[in-house]
């Protein structure tokens, strides 16, 4: 079938076209490329270089006339849309609207939005949350991602246009930046590969959902076949401390760095972990890959790009 994907060229993007490409599905790549790394795209998908924002999209998708959509292209960095929220929402609730406006005109067939289960929740009330959790994030960022669910469910009751939002854990493994902000695992691995020490925000103790990208790519793939309509947690389950998290990479790493001590960062909840039954029951979904192998994987593939 013919599956757009916006945000390509981007970490889970790419890796979801890679295996979109990999089930014989044609595949169609929107990027602006302003976060996203052209080597990130397969050459076997079709690359159309635009901003979400773009009123040419609802002409490029009449065009491709997709059977789904998979919605990842955003702002991802918590801390800029704290310093920046209009920032934030122009790209992540405006963006969006301009898609959903667009596949409604273009009769696209199914939504797949990547939501962020690491932020919507808040300060979690359960451990690990489910989907029926209440909602109250902490930061601008959450806050768009909340809001596109919501956008989501309108066009959905309004038009009939189906969707599957995916509440992603913290989500970690090759092809990861580690020189912005996001990402705390490739960011570690990046200055205990290069000889710096890495930053601990507060105490170090704040637990997060560490997801690995083939699990994430594995849930893309079946929800194709999906009929469920709403949000579902893909994470682990199970909670990890950054110290924890920093003393692992150490090892990994071979590394004898110490860690930074920081300020704790307005916007950031204490503790995030996700219930993941419902994925389980609707998509027969599971990680497959354990915390220490996940990272065995991303600190061996960031060792041979650092040497390449």
């Amino acid at each position: 079938m013919k599956i757009v994907v916006t945000g390509g060229a981007g970490f889970i993007g790419s890796h979801i076209v890679d295996a979109y490409i990999a089930a014989g599905h044609e595949v169609y790549v929107i990027d602006d490329f302003s976060s996203g790394d052209r080597e990130n795209v397969n050459d076997r998908a079709l690359l159309h270089r635009m901003d979400i924002l773009d009123p040419g999209l609802h002409d490029l998708l009449r065009k491709i006339s997709p059977a789904i959509l998979s919605h990842h292209a955003a702002q991802m960095d918590l801390r800029r849309s704290v310093a920046d929220p209009i920032f934030d929402a122009r790209i992540n609730i405006l963006g969006l609207i301009n898609i959903l406006e667009s596949c409604r005109s273009a009769g696209v067939g199914k939504v797949i939005y990547a939501s962020s289960g690491g932020t919507v929740y808040g300060e979690q009330e359960s451990f690990p949350a489910s989907e029926d959790h209440p909602t109250r994030p902490l930061s601008p960022y959450g806050i768009s991602k909340l809001a596109g669910e919501y956008y989501l469910s309108y066009y959905h009751s309004a038009f009939g246009l189906p969707y599957i939002a995916l509440r992603y854990a913290n989500v970690y493994g090759p092809r990861q930046s580690g020189k912005g902000e996001a990402g705390v695992i490739a960011i570690f691995i990046d200055h205990l590969l290069s000889g710096k020490s890495p930053t601990i925000n507060g105490d170090g103790r704040q637990t997060r959902d560490y997801v690995y990208i083939e699990d994430v790519v594995a849930a893309n793939l079946l929800v194709l076949e999906s009929s469920h309509t709403g949000a579902l947690n893909i994470g682990t389950g199970l909670e990890t401390d950054v110290l924890t998290l920093f003393s692992l990479l150490r090892a990994k790493t071979g590394s004898e760095m110490p860690a930074v001590q920081g300020t704790p960062k307005i916007g950031e909840q204490r503790r995030s972990s996700l219930n993941i039954a419902r994925a389980r029951e609707v998509l027969q979904w599971a990680p497959r890959f354990s915390l220490s192998v996940g990272l065995d994987r991303t600190v061996d593939y960031c060792r041979r790009l650092s040497v390449a």
